[in-house]
């Protein structure tokens, strides 16, 4: 069976490894820019769907997973920093507060005419604690999590910032729900495990 992670990212590529031994990897071609009024959650949803559904167009026959993570603070959307003092910055900022992850997932199955598709949605609450600007500076240098939203890795010694998370799936947090994507490849006929 052709299985196709529709992802550039080596978190989700990693992360799928633990559900799909024999998969290939796609980087789809998707606007990311948000639409007028759109929630943190539609936006996740709609860019998980849209990078599955342009991955499975040019793969007649495949399973194609596209997932996609929005992070939002306070109504505000937080992105990857970029950079190490990004990563200070957004850390400051986040210390003694929550930031809301919606992360999506899309299976879509184009060994069906018409394609058919499966989604999930888990949304996970991070809750810092307070951070000294020591810590801060300590951490990045250590996990350096420039390419990582809200400028840190859950995985790795990040866990050392939290109050507490909040979810159903721990690995939605790094990026694609293992829990809910297991149930959907399983409706799409894949043995899990």
């Amino acid at each position: 069976m052709d299985v196709i992670l529709a992802s550039s990212s080596q978190y989700r590529r990693e992360l799928l490894s633990r559900l799909v031994t024999d998969f290939r990897v796609v980087s789809p071609d998707v606007d990311e820019t948000p639409r007028a009024g759109e929630t943190p959650a539609r936006l996740a949803a709609r860019l998980a769907s849209a990078k599955a559904l342009a991955v499975a167009a040019l793969n007649p026959g495949a399973i194609v997973i596209g997932s996609d993570q929005v992070a939002e603070r306070s109504g505000r959307p937080v992105g990857k920093p970029g950079t190490i003092e990004k990563a200070r910055a957004q850390l400051a900022v986040s210390s003694g507060r929550t930031v809301v992850f919606n992360t999506a997932v899309c299976v879509a199955d184009a060994r069906k005419d018409p394609l058919r598709t499966h989604s999930a949605l888990d949304t996970t609450r991070a809750v810092f604690r307070p951070l000294s600007e020591d810590e801060i500076a300590r951490y990045v240098a250590l996990d350096n999590p420039i390419d990582c939203v809200g400028a840190f890795k859950s995985e790795a010694r990040g866990i050392a910032l939290f109050e507490r998370i909040e979810t159903t799936d721990p690995t939605a947090l790094i990026g694609l729900p293992l829990i809910a994507l297991a149930r959907l490849l399983r409706a799409a006929g894949l043995v899990i495990p």
